[in-house]
């Protein structure tokens, strides 16, 4: 696949398809375009234009982590012992490819990385605790349990 530059301007009639797309991608091209004042096909070339310019980076669902049996949500920081950068990339590779990670940041100030991973129960979170650090020498982690989830957003605030 191709990845195209960015748009270098949207206009107000993507910036008004990206807030509904963001909001439930699984809105048909039809509804879409009726929300935004166009026929199906402009709307269509929008979407695709969007999606070539990687703007749009995919289409998901969102999903209960409680239903799915992940109730525990944890935020951990980590600071690392060494900065060499091959050090640090493997350990970046390894750390991204484990499944209980779902967001993670590589950060400035007083810790290197800040994770949120998720996982059923403390057992689990132990197991994960373990294999993180195998990866590499790491000078300090710090783990902090989410007791309550008070607001969770996807959709960017699209000015316009």
């Amino acid at each position: 696949m191709i990845i195209m530059s960015p748009p270098k301007i949207l206009d107000p009639i993507d910036r008004r398809i990206l807030r509904i797309v963001q909001k439930d991608a699984s809105l048909s091209i039809h509804e879409i375009a009726s929300r935004v004042g166009l026929s199906q096909t402009p709307c269509w070339k929008r979407l695709q234009r969007l999606e070539a310019a990687g703007v749009i980076k995919r289409r998901i669902a969102i999903l209960d982590p409680i239903k799915l049996g992940l109730g525990i949500t944890v935020f951990v920081t980590i600071e690392v012992g060494d900065h060499s950068g091959q050090g640090l990339e493997r350990f970046a590779t390894a750390l991204a490819a484990m499944d209980e990670v779902m967001d993670f940041y590589r950060t400035a100030g007083d810790v290197d990385y800040i994770l949120r991973v998720v996982v059923p129960d403390t057992a689990a979170f132990d197991d994960f605790y373990k294999r993180l650090i195998a990866l590499a020498p790491l000078k300090n982690v710090t783990s902090r349990f989410a007791l309550e989830n008070i607001k969770s957003e996807t959709a960017f605030p699209i000015a316009g």
